[in-house]
C-alpha cells in the first residue's frame, strides 16, 4: 500500500465572489463554499456552537481525523501556536471527520490528560446529528479555511498548514 501525502498548497480567494474555486494538489479546481462559511454542531464537550459567534475573530477551520498521520503530526505545532495568539482576536476550530465518534473521543480522552487547558481549543465530530456546514467533503485532510474577522474565507489550505499561514493570520489580526 503507498500513501502519498501533499506537502500542502495555499489558495487565496477572490473576496469579489461569493462562491469560487481554488486550485488544490489536483489538476481539476476544487469546489469550495460560500466565502461566508456556515459550521454549527456541539462541541466534544456537549456544548453549542456556532462559527458566526466568532465574527469578530480570526478563525483557522481545520477538518482532519486521527486517522491521518500528518494530522496528528501537526497538532503539537497547532496547539502551541494557539497557544501563542492568546489574548488576541483568534481561535482555532478542528472538525474531526472520523467515521467513528469513539476514535475522536479516545483521541481527546488522551489529549484532556497530556496537554495544558491553554492548548486546547473548539472541536466538534462532523458524524454528529447536529454537525452542518456549506463547506463540502474533503478529498485530503488535513483541509484548512482562513477565515477573517468579517467572516469571510480569504485562504484554504489543502495538506499540511504552510508555516506563511500564521504570517497570514497574524496580518489579519
Amino acid at each position: 500500500m503507498v500513501v502519498l501525502f501533499a506537502l500542502g498548497t495555499v489558495s487565496p480567494l477572490p473576496a469579489q465572489t461569493p462562491s469560487s474555486s481554488v486550485k488544490g494538489d489536483s489538476a481539476a479546481a476544487a469546489p469550495v463554499a460560500a466565502a461566508a462559511p456556515h459550521i454549527e454542531g456541539k462541541t466534544v464537550e456537549g456544548k453549542p456552537f456556532r462559527l458566526s459567534s466568532l465574527k469578530g475573530k480570526v478563525v483557522l477551520v481545520l477538518y482532519w481525523s486521527t486517522g491521518c498521520a500528518v494530522c496528528r503530526d501537526k497538532m503539537p505545532e497547532l496547539r502551541t501556536n494557539y497557544e501563542g495568539w492568546a489574548g488576541k482576536p483568534f481561535e482555532l476550530v478542528a472538525v474531526s471527520t472520523d467515521a467513528r465518534m469513539q476514535d475522536m473521543l479516545d483521541y481527546e480522552n488522551i489529549i484532556s490528560r497530556t496537554v495544558p487547558t491553554r492548548q486546547r481549543f473548539v472541536q466538534l465530530w462532523a458524524g454528529d446529528s447536529s454537525y452542518r456546514d456549506n463547506l463540502g467533503p474533503h478529498a485530503q485532510l488535513p483541509a484548512g479555511y482562513l477565515v477573517d474577522k468579517s467572516g469571510k474565507i480569504v485562504e484554504r489550505y489543502v495538506g499540511r498548514i504552510p508555516p506563511q499561514a500564521w504570517d497570514r493570520i497574524a496580518d489579519l489580526l
